[in-house]
């Protein structure tokens, strides 16, 4: 029988960065009361919380005690303990549950995992050593990307190879990366990049949202365009897969499951991540569900609602650099809907904010990423 979690009662959310904020946002509006457990007592997504709990993800005895002071548990992003989490999921209710959450935080166990799921990845093989790094290298070949097996995003915790002069180059930072478990991976020749993102309820439903197709730069989501051209062969090849993945998974909840769509028609999934993602953020004003509300009605028992695009849509991040220059993206776009989250500090290369602009048509949008001030916007990546 599945429980359903009435409004007044209280979700926990393991993390207060921007997506926990955003959660509890959605949360809140269905009725819902919200604490959530950050290790910085800075987090921006305390401010709209109705209690928060500072702590490390590691302790297992805090960690507990707030499951346990709340109605349903979740998490927004996977450099949590998901070890601990798995030792407390049957003393909490943690309808989301690690299975994902234990695969996709190990590169190796996530891209083994896929493979053996049937879905396509670039190859790979794990390295420890530089001794190992050398015989991988030699074998795989040029270029490829060394990453850290763990605790690796928005470009952190990788090297991308190109030769062996720039192997030499890079000599002293390789052998740093390798002091700690790491994957080799191919570099793919792919035409460009796409994400969906996937949801699946307590009732088994499945349901998913329109496919983005994705830039980044310097290992950073830049933009995501919604709504458009991609070919109806690749898009189906894409839902099957997030289909797949989801079930496979065990998945509750929404899980962002991005691509690399190569120029034969083929798709790879490049990784995956069982929460709200970046990539989704357009789903707040151009879909009649965002990606938020679907992870709340999923994880409460509700029946998940089917995704509709009202329109197409562009997604632009705000970085730390960004924010000095936001008033050229309100006087060139004026219909801009821009979110910023409040985080305390505004680092270079960190994510402030982001805005969406929407359109009846898909072209405009896509052409609007070659404007003056997009492009100085994306020099600044």
């Amino acid at each position: 029988m599945v429980k359903q979690i009435q409004p007044g009662a209280t979700i926990g959310i393991l993390g207060g960065g921007q997506l926990g904020k955003m959660l509890a946002q959605s949360a809140q509006k269905m009725g819902y009361r919200v604490a959530m457990y950050d290790a910085s007592p800075d987090a921006c997504g305390f401010g709209v919380s109705h209690r928060h709990v500072v702590g490390s993800y590691s302790d297992h005895d805090k960690v507990l005690a707030f499951a346990q002071s709340v109605d349903v548990l979740t998490y927004e992003f996977e450099n949590i303990d998901g070890a601990l989490l798995e030792q407390i999921a049957d003393q909490a209710y943690l309808p989301q549950g690690t299975k994902l959450l234990l695969i996709s935080q190990q590169r190796v166990q996530e891209k083994t995992w896929l493979n053996e799921v049937g879905a396509q990845t670039v190859a790979f093989q794990p390295v420890s050593s530089l001794k190992e790094y050398r015989k991988a290298i030699q074998t795989m070949g040029y270029p490829a990307i060394l990453k850290t097996t763990r605790f690796g995003y928005d470009g952190k915790g990788q090297i991308r190879i190109e030769n062996e002069d720039d192997e030499r180059k890079k000599k002293t930072a390789i052998e740093s990366l390798l002091a700690h478990p790491c994957i080799l991976e191919d570099v793919a020749d792919f035409a460009y990049e796409a994400s969906v993102m996937v949801s699946r309820d307590l009732y088994g439903h499945v349901e998913i949202f329109p496919v983005s197709r994705n830039q980044h730069r310097h290992g950073i989501l830049y933009s995501s365009l919604v709504g458009g051209d991609i070919p109806t062969n690749i898009l189906t090849q894409m839902k099957q897969m997030a289909t797949h993945i989801a079930v496979s998974g065990e998945l509750i909840g929404v899980c962002g499951v991005e691509f690399f769509v190569m120029a034969d028609g083929s798709v790879y999934v490049n990784e995956i991540a069982p929460r709200p993602h970046n990539s989704g953020h357009y789903s707040i004003e151009a879909v009649n569900v965002s990606q938020y509300d679907q992870h709340i009605l999923a994880l409460v028992g509700q029946p998940l609602i089917q995704p509709r695009l009202y329109e197409p849509a562009l997604m632009i991040n705000i970085l730390g650099q960004h924010l000095p220059f936001l008033a050229d993206i309100r006087a060139a776009f004026p219909t801009a809907m821009v979110h910023l989250y409040g985080k305390d500090v505004a680092k270079r290369q960190r994510k402030m904010g982001h805005f969406t602009l929407t359109h009846p048509r898909y072209d405009t949008l896509d052409t609007l990423l070659h404007h003056d001030v997009l492009q100085q916007w994306e020099a600044r990546f």
